[in-house]
């Protein structure tokens, strides 16, 4: 997310009143876990450091913004290839700029998957437009078929999808 710092950690509590998945603001260390969201910073990097082949953390940095942007999803996806190689599936929603281009074209050259949000649902249409313009993505779909794309896409390479949240606890909007 583009958005300035405080505005990320409200937008993590919101999504993760509203997800099945647990959602966090991301913090320098934090151990990844399958299942689990976390948010970029306001304001800073956000990538993936591999500690050892089975375990991976959130790197959270102040490197130069790219693209005008910090965080970039660039630094993101670009790290994740270092961390999963070709496990890494990238998701492009609406945005601005070209943000995630080279990042996208990173994945599929490392045989990776990208899907990107269709123009007709995205408010602007930049990220995953340039994604879509330039061949970099393998699926452009509708802001409400991503969710179950990504599910499909997990089970169809036999990787475990989490287990969502029980159905006992209550998730308000």
């Amino acid at each position: 997310q583009h958005m300035p710092p405080m505005f990320t950690r409200y937008l993590a509590e919101r999504l993760d009143s509203l997800s099945p998945y647990p959602v966090v603001e991301a913090v320098d260390g934090m151990p990844i876990q399958a299942g689990h969201v976390y948010v970029a910073p306001g304001g800073l990097h956000l990538g993936v450091r591999e500690v050892s082949p089975e375990r991976r953390v959130c790197h959270i940095h102040e490197a130069p913004p790219e693209n005008s942007c910090r965080p970039a999803v660039d630094v993101l996806f670009r790290s994740g290839v270092a961390a999963w190689g070709q496990n890494v599936l990238g998701v492009v929603l609406t945005g601005m700029g070209k943000d995630g281009l080279a990042g996208c074209q990173g994945i599929k050259e490392a045989g990776g998957q990208v899907l990107s949000q269709d123009e007709e649902t995205s408010v602007i249409w930049g990220m995953p437009g340039w994604v879509a313009k330039e061949g970099a993505t393998d699926r452009i779909l509708p802001l409400g078929k991503i969710a179950p794309e990504i599910e499909r896409r997990l089970w169809r390479h036999r990787r475990r999808v989490p287990t969502a949240r029980p159905t006992s606890e209550k998730r308000t909007a």
